[in-house]
């Protein structure tokens, strides 16, 4: 089965928010989704070749550096491979940008998320303590702060 990359639009939002919803505790509503879209934000989507979308990342670019805003892939699609194609997709389109560094935030619990940007070539740069909502509902948990110079 082959895969294909395709620029996000506003039309797709539609059918990435359930992706978006599945992945995160705290989803982006509709209207922050629509305002990452164009201008200084890029992003792709990538799906099977029987048109099933596997996931997405939206990036934002500001006075030569990146942010990797917002990256996901469908639960059952997870461990194969395609968060790291999207990540590679990514720091393509931040070097056809001249991007000089990009940065991210990350779930200190989400172990996988930050071994997958470490095996990329982030580095930890900092901590925000009680940056995100707790996935349970109590408290929050901090966001560690990496970035990869490209």
């Amino acid at each position: 089965m082959s895969i294909s990359l395709h620029s996000i639009t506003r039309a797709d939002i539609g059918n990435l928010l359930p992706i978006e919803t599945a992945c995160h505790s705290h989803p982006w509503s509709e209207k922050t989704f629509y305002s990452c879209i164009d201008g200084r934000y890029f992003g792709q989507y990538i799906k099977h070749d029987d048109n099933h979308i596997i996931g997405f990342y939206i990036g934002e670019h500001v006075a030569g550096e990146g942010t990797l805003m917002d990256i996901c892939i469908t639960p059952n699609d997870q461990g194969n491979g395609f968060g790291k194609t999207l990540l590679l997709e990514f720091f393509k389109h931040s070097r056809q940008l001249h991007l000089v560094k990009v940065h991210l935030e990350v779930r200190a619990k989400n172990i996988s998320a930050q071994m997958l940007y470490i095996n990329q070539g982030f580095t930890e740069t900092g901590r925000r303590s009680g940056y995100y909502p707790s996935a349970n509902g109590f408290g929050y948990e901090d966001a560690i702060v990496m970035a990869k110079k490209l």
